[in-house]
């Protein structure tokens, strides 16, 4: 597979040659910035274009220009991404990628997976963005790599630093509905060694979550503490941690929670051409809650994964294969007592990356055999073809499923042990163009789903077959100052039986963001727009379920900084500027989970620099 390399120092120029030389260097920063390495997509560091796949990163960068207060906002109205949230401020919040369910898509923390295994679903309302660096959102099915649940895409948080050197910060900030936020901490990246510390306090008194509600509050107190050093004989070894627990208060209740990922990691090169990566991870959901009203009272769901993962990683000239076994296993404890309280999963799984020139092939099988629903095999291929230095062409076919989760299951007088996975075939085919300073890419994708799982109110449903396609752009340019990232994702995704589109998924997306900066200046804007939405509501009354419509909506944020001394940078974000009420999800017939309105919030951050 081709690798992509900048000399990191050029010698021998001469006085007259060194300005061209500084062109040069700053063209080739903006292209690795437009075409940037990542390793969610093929298990290891390729760039975005060498992975054949749909893929958007957002870097360092760009959170802390964005300054989001919740994940949800980092993944709001990506391309094929649609969210719904039961209000602002840490509320519940379901990611559906490219039409799939919400439970499809994988979230990762630094390698590490964690979802609840009772729902199914990562709780991605609990992801502290203050704490982290990078995310990579990979689109189209991964379960040839990751196993149950990669169906939509996979969504990886990473924590440790990537720039080299050292340095250390301290933020605070505030804004109305009396938000406040407080974070710290210091990282290194040097001599082989990365490092990083750091914690954050986040809380609001919140907004209603519906017309006429009562105002519902948000506490997050999160911590990261990760490190890896590479030795003398190029053994790496390292351990991430990543911690969050607060409380949300939500309409009908409120939750404690912690979300917590802990892993080691050790990487041995056996030869020069044979790697080894072995990683062993501990991944928590926990709710400790309480319902209110007549059926009402307090609740614990306790969700543990610990997973043990092998790769091995040979390299044969251009090409390279992976070969690796993973076994995992889910236990379930808390104040319902559940008709089994664990299952594992034991998976072997391989990787081809190979280039003919300018041809490239991905090949990857995966085999998962879990003691509840038995032998799962799914595989995937993709091929590309280099017309030029500038543009590629890409075509892809896999097959996923997603897992029925410990409710579906053994939920005591509602679960049933006789479920099979939902099984999808999924297909893509993209052209894109990287430049030096600007990138576009273009991708058509189909998933043909058998049984995919749908959210309903009191009832578990599932489509018998369901046709997801659409169309996605990207596009991006960065020089002088300006920076400008769009993304258009129009979308189909109808039950084939009764010809509807399914339930809380905006088939319409469009995201605009634009910033610049002047000296010491940066102002930004992003616009965001969903089209409308179905939702199914259950009726108490009646104990019928109908479904609703849910209007599209679209709104404007911005954001202002400016560096006052060196290291130290103030900032002011305004989003809803217009101060828009929408909704994404309906709480009962005729009432909807509302948004918040308009959110104001002043920070101050200062980096120390050695």
């Amino acid at each position: 597979m081709s690798r992509r390399s900048i000399p990191a120092t050029l010698a021998g120029l001469s006085l007259a040659a060194l300005p061209l030389a500084v062109a040069a260097q700053s063209e080739n920063e903006d292209a690795d910035r437009l075409d940037p390495i990542v390793v969610t997509a093929t298990l290891g560091p390729a760039t975005v274009g060498e992975t054949l796949s749909s893929v958007t990163v957002v870097d360092e960068e760009d959170l802390r220009r964005q300054q989001p207060a919740n994940f949800s906002e980092v993944m709001a109205a990506q391309p094929g991404v649609s969210l719904t949230e039961s209000g602002s401020f840490g509320k519940q919040t379901s990611v559906f990628m490219r039409g799939h369910a919400s439970d499809a898509s994988a979230l990762l923390v630094d390698g590490i997976r964690i979802r609840s295994a009772t729902t199914g679903s990562p709780a991605w309302n609990y992801l502290p963005p203050q704490l982290i660096r990078r995310v990579e959102i990979v689109r189209g099915s991964r379960s040839s790599l990751y196993g149950a649940d990669a169906v939509g895409g996979v969504v990886q948080a990473f924590t440790l630093p990537s720039e080299p050197g050292h340095s250390a910060w301290l933020e605070v900030g505030g804004g109305n509905f009396d938000a406040r936020q407080y974070g710290a901490g210091a990282s290194v990246n040097e001599n082989g060694t990365r490092a990083a510390l750091g914690v954050n306090r986040y809380r609001t008194d919140g907004a209603p979550v519906i017309e006429g509600g009562d105002d519902k509050g948000y506490r997050n107190t999160s911590g990261v503490a990760s490190a890896s050093h590479t030795f003398g004989n190029g053994v790496k070894a390292g351990f991430t941690f990543l911690s969050a627990e607060g409380n949300v208060e939500y309409e009908g209740g409120e939750d404690d929670f912690l979300f917590q990922t802990a892993g080691v990691q050790v990487e041995v090169p056996v030869t020069e051409a044979w790697r080894t990566v072995l990683q062993f991870s501990d991944a928590r959901d926990e709710i400790d809650g309480e319902t209110f009203g007549t059926w009402g009272g307090p609740y614990e769901i306790d969700t543990v994964t610990r997973t043990s993962r092998l790769e091995n990683w040979v390299t044969l000239g251009v090409h390279e294969f992976v070969i690796g076994a993973e076994s995992q296993v889910d236990q379930v404890d808390g104040s319902t007592t559940y008709d089994e309280s664990s299952r594992s999963n034991h998976a072997f799984f391989g990787q081809a990356l190979l280039n003919f020139g300018r041809t490239d092939v991905n090949l990857s099988l995966r085999n998962d055999d879990n003691e509840a629903y038995g032998d799962q095999t799914t595989w995937g291929s993709a091929v590309g073809y280099r017309l030029d230095r500038h543009h590629r062409l890409r075509a892809s076919a896999a097959t996923s499923f997603k897992a029925p989760s410990f409710n579906d299951l053994y939920y005591p007088g509602f679960g049933n042990p006789d479920l099979e996975p939902e099984e999808a075939v999924s297909y893509e085919l993209g052209m894109e163009g990287r430049y030096a300073h600007a990138f576009w890419d273009i991708a058509v994708f189909h998933s043909d789903v058998d049984d995919l799982s749908l959210p309903k109110q009191n009832a578990a449903s599932s489509v018998p077959e369901a046709r997801l396609r659409g169309i996605e752009l990207t596009g991006g340019w960065e020089q002088a100052g300006w920076r400008v990232q769009a993304a258009a994702t129009v979308g189909d995704y109808e039950d084939r039986q009764t010809g509807e589109p399914l339930v809380r998924r905006a088939e319409n997306t469009v995201r605009v963001d634009l910033d610049k900066t002047v000296a010491r200046w940066n102002f930004g804007a992003t616009f965001r727009a969903e089209s409308h939405r179905d939702d199914d509501v259950y009726d108490s009354s009646t104990f019928t379920t109908k479904r609703e419509r849910i209007a599209g909506f679209g709104v404007w944020d911005l954001r202002v900084s400016r560096e006052l001394m060196p290291g130290l940078r103030a900032a002011l974000s305004v989003d809803n500027v217009a101060d828009k009420e929408y909704a994404t999800a309906r709480y009962a017939p005729g009432t909807d989970y509302i948004s918040a309105g308009r959110i104001v919030f002043l920070s101050a951050r200062y980096d120390f620099h050695p």
